[in-house]
């Protein structure tokens, strides 16, 4: 049995990874820590985690085999570099080790990293495109929530050739995909009945999104315009990708659309965790489930590839993503502990 500990665990990600761990039939959950909750039961922080008996302390102070990191960037490598280094595997939930170069990471999160010998060892946690690594990894980083919706959406069309490096991903969040941090947008009275754009001018998961395109068929260089919205949800990413289809890639009209399902489901196959839709989904299809569902298609008046992505940002996003990601680096079944199905409606 797996002894695993959280560090954060009074994060929206931390309690996520709490609450599906508790009926993980390959680990046993022996610890976990809060800033700003030490000393203080589970059960009383977090009620419906009652049943679990520990008390949030500062540190682990058990012995562990593994360890998620839901702390926020910067802090979170910190907290990781002594596990890793004692030989402990780790996913860091936060942006810390997702991306590879020490500078970029610098300009998009405004800090020196505390680790920058570890980056490009870490390896990047979206399971489906890096499965074979993940078997013998000692640090995986889980890609953001948004970076998942757009990459699962994307990876087929780009492996195939099929689009130009012209992207555009608008994306929609539901407002715990901030943390429980305190702002002025995600009070009810701003957030309620209310739609907006926010970090228009470049958005943090951006660097992430074009380099893991960048990776998934070299040479290709994208140029992608992500674009955000902050949505009246407390969970839920809903991701629309458009990019102009090159030329002779595929049958013209309707024949186009079919041959981009078909390479889609061809793709997806066998993975649990992607579904390819027949129609465009819905955020409430993947409510608290691990879930990814897409839905291509072709605007075949302007020759663009059309995708819908859809996942709940707190399991797909974060926590069950850590999961399967666990699962792999520890010689579990992938889907142990993931295989409820979304909460509807």
């Amino acid at each position: 049995m797996t002894k695993v500990g959280i560090i954060n665990v009074t994060g929206y990600a931390g309690v996520e990874l709490a609450r599906l761990l508790h009926t993980h039939k390959g680990v046993d959950l022996v610890a976990v820590t809060g800033r700003g909750a030490v000393g203080q039961k589970l059960g009383e922080y977090f009620p419906h985690l009652c049943d679990m008996d520990f008390t949030i302390t500062a540190d682990i102070e058990a012995s562990v085999d593994f360890v998620f990191s839901a702390l926020p960037q910067v802090a979170s490598a910190e907290a990781c570099l002594p596990y890793v280094q004692a030989a402990v595997k780790v996913v860091d939930i936060s942006a810390d080790f997702r991306l590879k170069d020490a500078a970029v990471y610098k300009e998009w999160y405004g800090a020196d990293h505390p680790a920058p010998e570890m980056l490009e060892g870490a390896v990047y946690g979206l399971t489906e495109l890096y499965r074979p690594q993940l078997a013998s990894a000692t640090l995986v980083a889980n890609p953001g929530c948004y970076p998942t919706a757009v990459l699962l959406a994307l990876a087929p069309a780009v492996k195939e050739g099929l689009i130009t490096a012209d992207i555009i991903a608008d994306c929609k969040s539901g407002v715990s995909g901030a943390g429980r941090g305190l702002g002025l947008i995600y009070h009810y009275a701003e957030e309620n009945e209310n739609l907006l754009a926010y970090s228009v001018s470049g958005h943090r998961h951006l660097p992430e999104v074009e380099q893991e395109l960048r990776a998934m068929a070299p040479p290709f260089e994208p140029r992608v315009t992500l674009m955000m919205h902050l949505v009246p949800l407390t969970r839920g990413i809903f991701a629309s990708c458009y990019a102009p289809l090159v030329e002779g890639k595929l049958p013209a009209g309707a024949a186009g659309r079919e041959a981009v399902m078909a390479l889609y489901r061809d793709f997806y196959k066998g993975e649990p965790f992607v579904r390819v839709a027949p129609q465009p989904p819905a955020t409430k299809h993947t409510w608290g489930n691990n879930y990814c569902i897409v839905y291509p298609t072709v605007d075949v008046r302007t020759n663009r590839l059309v995708v819908f992505s859809v996942l709940d940002n707190l399991v797909k996003g974060a926590a069950g993503q850590a999961i399967q990601n666990m699962n792999l680096m520890v010689g579990l079944p992938e889907t142990m502990g993931l295989e409820a199905l979304p909460v509807y409606p």
